[in-house]
This record gives structure tokens, sequence and C-alpha cells, in this order.
């Protein structure tokens, strides 16, 4: 079935131009839903571009304790293992700012793919609507944990958590959110910069069933984009 997903693509000469308009936008977002609902919920991604972005959150004019902050996954790793998402998050940005520990929703990994499936699907059942998801693309395509020929969780009747066994990536188990969660969104930006990802926009753009496209919310998606993944000379 052909995808049903509708991109925005925001293209950028640079890498650094695109965090810091990307950190802007945030700001943005996030002052609009504080004033209309009175809270941000916002899922965070993995990766050097969205921990980029989060490094110049720092110093944004925003109510803090306003924030509350989820996962879109989580490496199956001992809590605080620098090659957890949260541990890079935290390093990044989140131990500098005000937001209130409790409204920092964490996956428990640690206590394997199973069990932190079932309790982070607890932890987000309250939430109808994220304000904004933040999603990265992988070399081959994946988002999240969501690879290639496995489970999306594309409909609603599967969970809103998943276990992910057998990642083609290190470590082998992880959780993350299914695409259907993730799409349950008002905003859902996507953070791409890098010459080795031009393949897999490529395929993106020519309409191939990578994991990246399985991502539909009603609104569409908007890419965040340097050059250089596109494909174009900056020179």
């Amino acid at each position: 079935m052909p995808s049903a997903q509708v991109c925005v693509w925001h293209v950028y000469p640079e890498a650094a131009l695109l965090h810091q308009r990307a950190a802007q936008g945030i700001e943005r977002l996030a002052a609009e839903a504080i004033t209309a609902r009175g809270a941000f919920r916002v899922v965070l991604a993995g990766g050097n571009t969205p921990c980029a972005v989060y490094e110049r959150l720092h110093d944004i004019k925003t109510a803090w304790q306003s924030w509350h902050i989820y996962f879109g996954d989580e490496r199956c790793l001992p809590a605080g293992h620098a090659e957890r998402n949260s541990t890079m998050a935290s390093q990044a940005w989140l131990a500098h700012v005000a937001i209130p520990a409790t409204q920092i929703h964490v996956i428990p990994a640690e206590l394997g793919a199973e069990e932190a499936a079932r309790r982070y699907a607890l932890s987000i059942e309250s939430v109808e609507k994220f304000d904004l998801v933040l999603l990265g693309l992988g070399l081959d395509g994946h988002t999240a944990s969501l690879f290639p020929g496995q489970n999306y969780g594309s409909d609603s009747c599967q969970p809103a958590v998943l276990a992910v066994h057998q990642s083609p990536k290190p470590p082998a188990d992880r959780v993350s959110l299914s695409a259907w969660r993730l799409s349950e969104a008002r905003s859902v930006w996507f953070l791409v910069q890098g010459k080795d990802k031009e393949a897999a926009v490529r395929k993106w753009r020519s309409g191939e069933e990578i994991p990246a496209v399985a991502i539909e919310p009603a609104d569409g998606v908007d890419v965040w984009i340097d050059a250089a993944a596109l494909g174009e000379n900056t020179n």
C-alpha cells in the first residue's frame, strides 16, 4: 500500500543553521502549547543531529516547569549508560534547565525490553496527543528503533510501545514507541543532516517503504534537513 505520509521539506545550506532554526522552532511551539494547554509535551530522539539541537535549548526563553519530556526509543542498557538516549539528552540539555524531574519520563530500558515497554505504555497512556515528536533518520531509513523488516506498529490495535529484539544495530534489545503512537502528535519533525544520509533520503523521496514513512500524523511531517543530506551542492 502506498504511504499516506505528507512531508514538508525545510532545507538549510549548512547543519549549524538547521540546528539554530530548529531550536527556535521548538521555543515557538513550546510557547504556543503552554499558552493554549498549559503544558508542552515533547518526545525526544537520539542521535547527533538532535543532540546538536538540544545543546541550543539551554538559553531559550520558556516556562520550563510546564515542559514534559518523553523519549521515542531507548537502548536496553544500564541506567546512566553513555549510549542511552536519556543520558545524551541529560548531558546535552536536560541537566542544565529547570524541568521538574518528575516531568522527565525516561524509558526504564534497564529492566529489559518487554517490561520496559509495558511500563512506558502506562506512562504515556494519559497523553492523548504529544505537542511535538522529534525523530532522526538512520542510514538504513530507520527512525526511533523501528528498523527495516521488523514490525513498525503501524496499526493502533498494536501496542503503543514495542519491545524490539534483533536490532541490526547494537544493542539487539531496545524499546520504541510504535509508528502509530509517534504519529499521535500535533507536530512531527525529522532532523536530518550529513552526506551519509543522502541515500536514505533518496529512498524516502522516491517513495520506497523505509521505516520513516510509517510515521503518518494527520497534519503531515516536517523534515528539517541540510543540503548535504539532500544531495545538493553548497559550493
